[in-house]
């Protein structure tokens, strides 16, 4: 027996953790007493040396000085305070009745406002409940399918785990060794494509299904102008200004500044465009000029305070002037000045927020703790060794060691949160990974949208619980799980498209280091070296476009004589 277990010390460590963890103890706990465990164990059969454990000290200290994890508390706390603030409400209302007329119009809305608040907020309970308080009634109300509005509803909050600021994807990059920024950038194209195939799912059932996706009933459009008329016509003609100004400025910064990254030249137009649509809209409504319809006018109040939000956190960070735990900050401060100007801040609602942050934070950092405690016992054992042997040696390559490890996560998804399986596994594949020559960054993305399962799974997904909380008694338990799955396959699907597409993600070339270098060097004459100093000459013999390696030349003016 002592001979079975310092031979395989590493696969019954690992098959240990997930007995713990099935059994129902605490993860975090159930990390460090696993952890050392093994530890005292190894140590005992001579695997380990008792200073081993001395590293733990360094890793804790390491785990509070880590400035990245500060944004968890910063994107944490500005998403609770803007669940409480009245812009969800708003925006429900105001994008409901923009696409009331159109068959599956609220089921639209809630999934543009879902990715909306996920870039305001990144946190899926506030965004889930939010909108299972105010959309779910109004759907059932003029007959959507239960599973239909169940299923949208839960999903467009998961919408917070893959569109930045992602708290998922702040991990995943502290624990890849990877900017929390480059991750945010990568993330955000498949976080549109994302949304974008939830409303095809809509647009799909709209036709083929049309009873279960109704448009609203005349007598439920209550945003329309005097004369009965939508104002449609006036919101288009302001977006097209808008577009066009945004447009112009990209052009003529481009013009000015030939070398800014396309990133900055995109934010700061689009940044133009939607500020010359805010103060033309406070002239019409300040000096009632009657340029814009109330429909027009209402969309820009409540479209404009949310993404001047996202420029003030995203924008700064993908600039460059932020960094991600500045933009949280700055986001946490910009969330309480939209409560303050909905009126909507008080005491028990600062109490409330920090208190959910706190809880939060403490329960991602004591999982850190226990995942730290294990990988170094883990690590001490060999067991990375074993895990590297294990995946490289599957069949298919590069190609079977991503399936094997995107079923392995949708597996553990039915049973663990996604910050339990970034600080356990991401660890453990992440350098198995890297040596197979994946980059880190499209690596994360790919994790981050499987794991965005783990909010839908039935029957343990948390977006199904949050959703149960708010639904009325009309909605059963199962009518939820079963609205969910569509939105489940189409999360896989998602995971397809970018293994099978990898250009989906957009990840930053990085500079090709073989490039030509003509290295000089002047030797002054009269300090011991001569007028025969050696020459440095890296040109490589015959042409310079030659693919033949540069030749080092050592020789003196003296040898060529």
């Amino acid at each position: 027996m002592e001979q079975f277990l310092i031979t395989n010390m590493a696969p019954v460590m690992f098959g240990a953790l997930v007995v713990f963890l099935l059994s129902g103890f605490p993860v975090a706990f159930a990390l460090a007493a696993n952890g050392l465990f093994f530890g005292f164990l190894g140590i005992e059969f001579g695997l380990l040396k008792p200073e081993l454990l001395q590293a733990l000290p360094n890793r804790l200290f390491g785990i509070m000085a880590n400035d990245t994890l500060l944004a968890i508390p910063f994107f944490t706390f500005m998403g609770l305070i803007l669940e409480r603030s009245g812009m969800a409400e708003d925006l429900l209302d105001t994008i409901g009745q923009l696409f009331g007329p159109i068959r599956g119009g609220v089921a639209y809305a809630v999934i543009f406002v879902g990715a909306l608040l996920a870039a305001t907020t990144g946190v899926v309970a506030a965004s889930v409940i939010s909108m299972g308080l105010i959309s779910l009634p109004v759907m059932l109300r003029y007959g959507y399918d239960k599973k239909l509005a169940s299923g949208v509803i839960a999903a467009s909050g998961t919408l917070a785990q893959i569109i930045p600021p992602s708290l998922v994807l702040i991990v995943m990059a502290d624990q890849l060794g990877r900017s929390v920024g480059d991750m945010y950038k990568a993330a955000f194209v498949p976080g549109l494509l994302l949304t974008a195939l939830y409303a095809g799912y809509v647009l799909a059932l709209s036709i083929f299904k049309p009873a279960t996706v109704p448009a609203l009933p005349p007598e439920a459009r209550n945003l329309r102008e005097p004369n009965g008329r939508s104002g449609v016509v006036s919101l288009l003609a302001l977006l097209v200004l808008a577009v066009g100004a945004s447009f112009a400025f990209a052009s003529y910064y481009g013009s000015t500044h030939p070398n800014a990254p396309g990133d900055e030249v995109g934010i700061y137009s689009a940044a133009i465009g939607i500020v010359g649509a805010f103060v033309l809209a406070v002239i019409n409504r300040k000096l009632k000029i009657g340029l814009l319809s109330r429909m027009a006018e209402k969309v820009v109040f409540v479209l404009i305070p949310p993404l001047a939000l996202i420029f003030l956190v995203l924008g700064t960070i993908f600039v460059g002037i932020a960094t991600p735990t500045e933009g949280g900050g700055m986001g946490a401060l910009g969330a309480l000045i939209l409560a303050v100007m909905n009126r909507r801040l008080s005491m028990d609602l600062l109490k409330q927020a920090m208190n959910s942050t706190t809880r939060l934070s403490c329960f991602v950092v004591f999982i850190l703790i226990g995942s730290s405690v294990f990988s170094l016992v883990f690590r001490g054992v060999n067991g990375d060794l074993w895990v590297e042997h294990l995946l490289t040696s599957l069949p298919g390559g590069t190609g079977g060691f991503l399936i094997v490890v995107n079923l392995l996560f949708f597996g553990l998804a039915f049973f663990l949160d996604f910050f339990e399986l970034a600080f356990i596994l991401v660890p453990l594949v992440g350098p198995v990974a890297d040596k197979m020559g994946i980059d880190l960054i499209w690596f994360g993305v790919l994790l981050g949208v499987n794991m965005q399962t783990s909010f839908m799974h039935p029957p343990f997904g948390f977006a199904l619980f949050y959703l149960r909380s708010v639904a009325p008694k009309e909605v059963k338990t199962s009518d939820i799980y079963w609205g969910a799955v569509p939105f489940v396959l189409i999360q896989v699907i998602m995971v397809v498209l970018i293994i099978a597409f990898p250009s989906v993600v957009s990840i930053e070339k990085k500079t090709d280091m073989k490039e030509k270098i003509e290295l000089k060097i002047d030797v002054p004459s009269g300090q011991g070296y001569g007028e025969g100093a050696p020459q440095l000459d890296f040109s490589t013999p015959g042409s310079q476009q030659s693919d033949e390696a540069p030749q080092l030349n050592f020789s003196t003016e003296e040898d060529k004589k």
